[in-house]
């Protein structure tokens, strides 16, 4: 990673001294996310409750300008002022985005799963049609062992993915199936998604600095 993006996780642990122990494995995610856009990747984000809304959060701050502005390059302009005056507004206003899902989004998908599969597949059956090699799964789980999450990681490696997780301080089960799991060192529910924040927005921020600048 640039320096600038390193820089991003010691200041994160000055801020929330609490959270040096999980430095090391940040900074792996953050790896693994750069990694993944550098190689036409994407990122699935999956979660539940608190932590589908964060997985919709992850994907907001991917998907357009975060810290930095994001301007088309000279040669992406190019293609949409080929376009005319749509194309010259696509040319001024679009943001370079990385590429991330929120596997939560699916309604009708997710609806239809649940009452004529099994709705313990619902984020399973998206990461097998979705996921393609080099790609990064992202799941988050207070507990670690929330079962439609879990599920998500075998279709995952059967899919040639990275898989990440994002849990409580003990890591459930998560801990033991993904490359890489930032245990964050809270068990109760809300004070584990009050320091998972911190955690995503630098994991987004160092992807940001990264190719932004």
């Amino acid at each position: 990673m640039k320096k600038e993006a390193t820089k991003v996780i010691d200041e994160l642990t000055v801020r929330y001294p609490s959270l040096s122990v999980c430095k090391d494995d940040i900074t792996k995610l953050a790896g693994a996310l750069i990694s993944c856009c550098k190689n036409g990747g994407k990122l699935l984000v999956c979660g539940n409750g608190g932590s589908a809304a964060d997985a919709q959060h992850i994907v907001g701050e991917l998907m357009k300008g975060f810290c930095s502005n994001r301007p088309l390059s000279d040669n992406e302009k190019a293609e949409f002022q080929k376009y005319g005056d749509d194309g010259a507004v696509l040319a001024e206003k679009l943001q370079s985005p990385l590429p991330a899902i929120s596997l939560y989004n699916e309604t009708a998908l997710i609806t239809a799963y649940c009452n004529d599969a099994d709705p313990s597949l619902i984020y399973a059956q998206q990461v097998y049609a979705l996921g393609k090699p080099g790609d990064l799964l992202l799941c988050v789980s207070t507990s670690g062992n929330s079962e439609n999450v879990c599920l998500a990681v075998p279709a995952a490696k059967v899919k040639g993915m990275t898989v990440a997780a994002l849990t409580g301080k003990t890591g459930g089960k998560l801990k033991s199936v993904c490359d890489i799991c930032i245990a964050v060192p809270e068990t109760e529910t809300y004070k584990v998604q009050e320091l998972h924040l911190p955690v995503y927005h630098a994991v987004c921020l160092c992807a940001e600095k990264e190719f932004f600048g």
